[in-house]
């Protein structure tokens, strides 16, 4: 699947990646991981710094999937509102879920300062905006109900917002617990010190057959070499869909815009994470080097054709609303870009066994909080492999 298009504003850094060659020869080894975008890259990190032996495979460079085209703001919250997720799965799992969520950001925090690149992550507020006066409502109901769960969250009115930002909208929840890094440069930072611990990697090597087998299962290349190993993890994201029987996600194409450099911020003073109530959503953030970055424009998924045709059209409305929301900050657009993302029913990701791949876990991180979401899946999967009980894989398993 042709996941994203256009101008993308992670792979026009400096930074020259490494590469890694193509699978050559028959490889074995205790777990494979299929899938080279930040949540493979979490899983194989994870797996390898347990001292468990990996090969990590992808049919394109590492990070140059729909990781290469995430906007990556680290929200706190899910998709899915708190009040909702409740009904869709129950007050136990629904509260950790947005635990989990915060606690992830914390891992991220942890793991950039380890790998000796803070990978442009850096702590923002997150400001969600109600896009009507009934959202206002729902907004207030929504508060009530994580204050009540001990969910740190500030409710702010009109004033309020009027008193610090140069749009208006009726009302917002307020979290310091969010946010920001670059995706690509994370993903890139992970595999490499996974790779100190004796991860393998092989770029351009798709795989096209599953052979589970007495023992393991082995994995069919395009390019004819094996992989045997004892189990495999799948993080191919939404490419995943064209592999299960099991509908589990809603594609969408998504759009964005990164501006070129900004000298002031007027009417955006803590530069916080920005999204809202409306459905879909209008997201934004700024970065390291002072650019805006807004998402948002989604439609439902048809093909890569009718996704690219519309990226002239969606991006001009993103940079409308933009001057509608800070008219005195001067916008003029440097990268446009689409992408293939997508969400699941409950908001949540699926991350275990799916019942057509025998011995082979699935870790996929759908929606808004794609990232979050592969950290968890990354803590599930080694404990699974060590032999240990994580009671959070009850929640995102397949089947729920």
């Amino acid at each position: 699947m042709d996941l994203k298009s256009g101008q993308l504003y992670w792979l026009t850094g400096s930074d020259q990646p490494p590469h890694y060659p193509v699978l050559g020869r028959d490889v074995v080894c205790e777990v494979a991981v299929v899938g080279g975008g930040i949540t493979g890259a979490l899983a194989a990190y994870y797996l390898a710094e347990a001292g468990i032996e990996v090969v990590l495979v992808d049919k394109r460079s590492v990070a140059r999937g729909s990781t290469s085209a995430s906007t990556a703001l680290l929200l706190p919250e899910l998709d899915t509102h708190l009040g909702r997720l409740i009904d869709l799965v129950g007050e136990k799992h629904a509260v950790r879920s947005y635990r989990l969520g915060v606690r992830a950001i914390d891992a991220i925090e942890t793991l950039t300062r380890t790998l000796g690149d803070p990978c442009g992550f850096e702590r923002k507020p997150s400001l969600y905006l109600a896009s009507s006066e009934r959202d206002a409502d729902e907004l207030a109901r929504e508060w009530e109900l994580r204050r009540k769960y001990g969910i740190d969250v500030e409710l702010l009115g009109r004033a309020d917002l009027e008193a610090c930002y140069s749009f208006r909208r009726p009302a917002a929840l307020r979290s310091r617990a969010g946010a920001q890094v670059d995706p690509f440069r994370l993903t890139l930072r992970l595999i490499e010190r996974a790779w100190q611990h004796g991860l393998r990697v092989y770029e351009h090597t798709a795989v096209i057959g599953y052979e589970p087998q007495a023992g393991g299962i082995t994995l069919l290349t395009g390019g004819g070499p094996k992989v045997r190993a004892r189990r495999v993890v799948f993080a191919t994201g939404y490419e995943s869909q064209q592999h299960l029987r099991q509908a589990t996600v809603q594609l969408t194409s998504t759009y964005a815009v990164a501006s070129e450099p900004i000298e002031r911020f007027p009417g955006w003073p803590d530069r916080c994470l920005i999204w809202e109530t409306a459905r879909p959503y209008l997201y934004l953030r700024t970065t390291a080097d002072n650019r805006v970055l807004i998402g948002g424009a989604d439609e439902e998924f048809q093909d890569p054709g009718r996704r690219d045709a519309l990226l002239p059209e969606k991006c001009r409305f993103l940079r409308e609303q933009f001057r509608e929301m800070f008219p005195e900050i001067r916008f003029e657009a440097a990268y446009t870009w689409a992408g293939t993302f997508g969400g699941t029913g409950d908001g949540l990701p699926y991350i275990g066994e799916a019942p057509d791949f025998p011995g082979a876990c699935f870790a996929l991180g759908y929606g808004g909080n794609g990232m979050t979401f592969g950290m968890i899946a990354a803590e599930i999967l080694r404990d699974r492999y060590l032999g240990r009980v994580n009671p959070d894989a009850e929640i995102f398993r397949f089947g729920r």
